[in-house]
């Protein structure tokens, strides 16, 4: 039996989880927690008890990928829990050797007859790891369902926001609210806000970049936009693909910010730091990984899929002092790689659940002051979902779907292996791309006020330092665009005028954009303040005024969405 004694001290979020668990012993228990805060050693401290108090006597854990499974074995393995990594559907039963075996979802959904067996041959514990994955197709929920019923237990876990299609997830629990809508419910909840609170996981900085874009169409028209001014979302998915190839100049600018970003970091508090591109294809990744290697001198690790030796690179970059990691899918979720504190968002995928699968990789907290940063491409989606990083969602049924572009065929897109960029190529030609930073989001406030990418505007957020607790990253970075904008007045200042009367200026009309983004910055500002008079999170102020105004994120609000939550911020 697992030595109770062996376990590392709880967190205080798994503790009070376990109590609740333990007092209510019910046959399905749902915990969500944000990635990094330590799912995986509350599931086996619960089945360490299972264990030793007679409940059950077998333990199965079902996980997304094969490299996952090699993960939960060896940190079953460190607390007495030895599960079998390698069980096959042919073996039909695991080796006395083992409590149990650890699957994925797809090897149970091929063969649920063979792990329902074992399921009744013994009182058996099961865990089912992101179980929103039982949701992807039928065949794996009916599968999960089929093969789990049987169990003494199941404890079900998730670190991200749950699915936005309609498939009812095997065991969860959903209840139906006022407006008549099912929602998720779970057991135990500990988010990105309450973990950073307690400093269990890291601050995340995001860097957004704009720049001018250049494309041709199939039809032969040139078209060119700029990143995060108001378009239509056909003309934002052309931009945002121009940006994010490699023949242009936004990858090798945003790449060598990325990778000033990670020196700095490395000089001044974690010197075995590393960075992560996440990218949409194979293709893609190979030429990031070539951009990387020409920029810094040393071969980038490529991880292109989930094949047998990848498993293998992401222990070896890991265990390591390599600079970077290239990967499409097989970093996205649940991998653990704690010295990740610089990642690209280089991919078109923008669903809730990618780009936390995603943002997770960077949060996981080793020593105090730790911070991580992400560069992403300034798209509206985007910059609403990094705003609203501290915003818990839950699975919801019968909901009216909304056209926000955030639709989970790009999540299942992405997860594929591809070799190009597919169907998308033959719409359009990317001709060329710049980049410049426009702002730094955290805690959903927007820093800054635009900066060319080599300049030493950008430097002076992109040497922030390494070790910052969250309250100093706050000072820095209002002290950051104070000084930029105090350095811009002093240029205006130091122009030489003419010796006759200075006409006054015409008044400028501004773009659409430029208003957006004044008016966004000026709301961030608000809620900013709002926040430390009532020290209640920017996610739940900026949630409050939705509710009360309507509409959608503040980085896909219109102007007069705008204007209107500022009037309202005024009046609280």
């Amino acid at each position: 039996m697992p030595n109770l004694e062996s376990f590392p001290p709880l967190r205080d979020w798994q503790r009070r989880a376990m109590v609740t668990y333990l007092r209510r012993r019910s046959e399905d228990f749902m915990a969500v927690a944000t990635p990094g805060a330590g799912k995986t050693t509350f599931a086996l401290r619960i089945a360490a008890e299972m264990l030793a108090d007679g409940t059950c006597d077998a333990v199965t854990v079902v996980c997304p990928t094969e490299h996952l499974k090699t993960q939960w074995s060896l940190a079953a393995a460190r607390v007495g829990i030895q599960l079998d990594p390698k069980f096959r559907n042919s073996d039909v039963h695991s080796s006395r050797d083992f409590h149990g075996a650890v699957l994925t979802y797809a090897q149970v959904g091929m063969a649920p007859a063979v792990h329902k067996r074992r399921t009744l041959s013994r009182r058996t514990f099961v865990i089912l790891d992101e179980i929103h994955h039982a949701g992807d197709s039928r065949t794996w929920g009916d599968g999960v369902k089929d093969a789990f019923e049987p169990a003494e237990r199941r404890l079900l876990l998730t670190g991200t926001p749950f699915r936005s299609d309609e498939n009812p997830i095997p065991f969860v629990s959903y209840e139906r609210g006022q407006d008549g809508i099912q929602r998720s419910k779970a057991d135990s909840v500990y988010g990105y806000a309450d973990a950073l609170k307690d400093r269990v996981v890291r601050p995340v900085l995001f860097m957004a970049y704009s720049g001018e874009t250049r494309w041709r169409t199939n039809a032969g028209d040139e078209l060119a936009a700029r990143l995060g001014e108001p378009m239509t979302k056909d003309l934002i998915a052309q931009a945002w693909r121009t940006a994010l190839d490699h023949r242009g100049d936004w990858m090798p600018q945003v790449m060598r910010a990325a990778d000033a970003r990670l020196s700095k970091i490395r000089d001044h508090g974690m010197p075995d730091a590393g960075g992560l591109v996440i990218a949409s294809d194979q293709q893609s990744a190979r030429a990031y990984a070539k951009l990387l290697h020409e920029l810094t001198g040393e071969p980038a690790t490529v991880v292109l899929s989930d094949d047998e030796g990848a498993s293998g690179r992401i222990a070896e970059f890991a265990a390591s002092q390599k600079r970077w990691m290239v990967a499409v899918r097989m970093v996205s979720e649940g991998v653990d790689i704690p010295r990740l504190a610089v990642g690209v968002y280089a991919t078109s995928a923008s669903t809730p659940l990618y780009f936390a699968q995603a943002i997770g990789r960077f949060v996981r907290s080793r020593v105090p002051g730790e911070t991580a940063t992400v560069f992403l491409p300034s798209v509206p989606h985007l910059l609403g979902l990094a705003s609203e990083m501290e915003a818990q969602r839950n699975h919801v049924l019968g909901a009216p779907k909304e056209k926000d572009g955030l639709d989970d065929e790009l999540l299942e897109r992405a997860q594929k292996s591809e070799d190009a960029i597919g169907e998308l190529d033959k719409m359009f030609e990317a001709l060329s791309a710049t980049a410049e930073l426009d702002q730094v989001i955290y805690e959903g406030t927007s820093f800054g006020t635009g900066a060319r990418t080599g300049t030493a505007e950008e430097a002076d957020y992109l040497g922030l330092p390494g070790l910052l607790t969250p309250d100093q990253v706050t000072t820095l970075l209002n002290k950051r665009q104070a000084d930029q904008m105090a350095a811009h007045k002093r240029r205006l200042a130091e122009q030489p005028k003419d010796e006759e009367p200075a006409r006054p200026e015409p008044v400028v009309p501004m773009s659409a954009g430029e208003r957006r983004n004044s008016l966004r910055r000026q709301l961030n500002t608000l809620v900013a303040a709002h926040h430390h008079r009532t020290n209640l999170p920017h996610g739940k102020i900026h949630a409050e005024l939705r509710r009360i105004c309507g509409g959608p994120p503040s980085a896909q609000a219109t102007i007069e969405q705008l204007e209107e939550r500022i009037a309202t911020i005024q009046t609280f």
